[in-house]
């Protein structure tokens, strides 16, 4: 054998033990495997950080309702809210979403995706950060800075057929509120760190369980449900779920690190947690909240059996997902606990049929019953 042909061989596998080294190191090999500590540290972060949106969010969401009866007093404007229908068809849409992701991952790859993702989800995230933090921030502000108000507004057509299709008003405070959540917003956009993250995605789960209100129990049983399924269906049915969560590098999940205790704020073993994990048993715990409101019993008994129900359906996500060593569909468990506690409270207590009697707004319910009348 030549000497030329022996030293291309050595520079070969030198090359290649580099390569190998190098791949060791920053690839998922190497992880700081996850201690009993970390894992227990992780996991309860994780919990801790999914109940704080749903409690502050449902609260939030009496205010947000109220703000909406006012508004239809004085506007006429009907709140927009979930209807039976949209619950129905929720399932197949995320479904179609998903599956869709899923398909423009493996064709484009990820990187080119996440990109446009990131820059998305940049500015949907700092009006989300803006919205959950104001109430704070805007207390900090000294009161010498002058409040100067400014209003946005965007007109269609000309004369007496020109429409608002978009009219918002603000302050000098709601700027430095923004400019100041801006911040975060670089932070992650420069970093992706797991931090950024997080605050961002608390942003949009805290925002989600105000704003995004189901008209009656009904419809939230009919969205729990069909999630109920589709998330059994994505996780254990095939890889899709996993492969968009571990290929989606946007805010729309927790995550906290197993080897905190090893490697600090620059750990890489994360445990994370669906913001849709959150954000849909939120928004029927929330309902659950506004429905003890109307009660008035200077109570708040089904909310807090909900929350609790979550919890413990949480948890057990969490235990399953250790023991058998593999992603579990959280709804699988939220589910029945979210649904199953309240109906059977309601039914012991004969809160049953005021339960389902129960509308955020009435006369929108109407509505959408004579127009399913209509359409039969």
């Amino acid at each position: 054998m030549s000497e030329e042909v022996i030293t291309e061989a050595v520079e070969a596998a030198g090359e290649s033990v580099v390569e190998a080294v190098a791949e060791a190191l920053n690839g998922t090999a190497t992880k700081v495997p996850a201690t009993p500590e970390g894992m227990m540290i992780a996991y309860g972060s994780l919990v801790l950080m999914a109940l704080f949106p749903i409690f502050i969010g449902s609260y939030r969401s009496v205010k947000s309702h109220r703000d909406q009866q006012e508004n239809l007093v004085k506007t006429g404007e009907q709140p927009e809210t979930m209807t039976q229908k949209d619950a129905m068809m929720f399932p197949i849409i995320a479904s179609c979403a998903l599956f869709g992701l899923y398909i423009v991952f493996q064709v484009f790859g990820k990187e080119y995706i996440n990109l446009l993702l990131t820059f998305y989800f940049f500015v949907l995230g700092i009006f989300a950060l803006s919205h959950m933090m104001s109430p704070i921030i805007l207390k900090l502000i000294p009161g010498a800075l002058p409040v100067i108000p400014f209003h946005l507004r965007f007109d269609q057509g000309e004369g007496d057929a020109k429409e608002s299709v978009l009219d918002y008003e603000f302050n000098t405070h709601d700027l430095i509120c923004v400019a100041l959540c801006s911040g975060v917003g670089v932070w992650y956009i420069l970093k992706k760190h797991w931090l950024a993250n997080n605050l961002l995605g608390l942003a949009f789960a805290v925002n989600g369980v105000e704003l995004l209100h189901l008209n009656n129990v009904a419809t939230g049983c009919i969205l729990l449900s069909g999630l109920f399924f589709y998330d059994i269906f994505w996780v254990f049915g095939t890889d899709v779920m996993v492969t968009v969560a571990k290929s989606f590098e946007a805010p729309i999940k927790l995550v906290f690190p197993q080897d905190l205790m090893e490697n600090g704020l620059n750990a890489t073993n994360f445990a994370m947690l669906g913001l849709g994990d959150i954000v849909i048993p939120g928004i029927f715990i929330a309902l659950l909240l506004r429905y003890d409101h109307s009660l008035n019993r200077k109570s708040h008994f089904y909310f807090y059996a909900t929350y609790l129900a979550y919890i413990s359906g949480l948890l057990m996500t969490i235990f399953v997902m250790h023991v058998y060593k593999h992603a579990q569909p959280a709804l699988l468990y939220l589910v029945p606990a979210c649904l199953g506690v309240p109906l059977l409270l309601a039914l012991v207590r004969g809160d049953i049929k005021s339960m389902f009697k129960y509308a955020d707004n009435p006369e929108l319910e109407q509505e959408n019953k004579e127009e399913t009348k209509k359409e039969n």
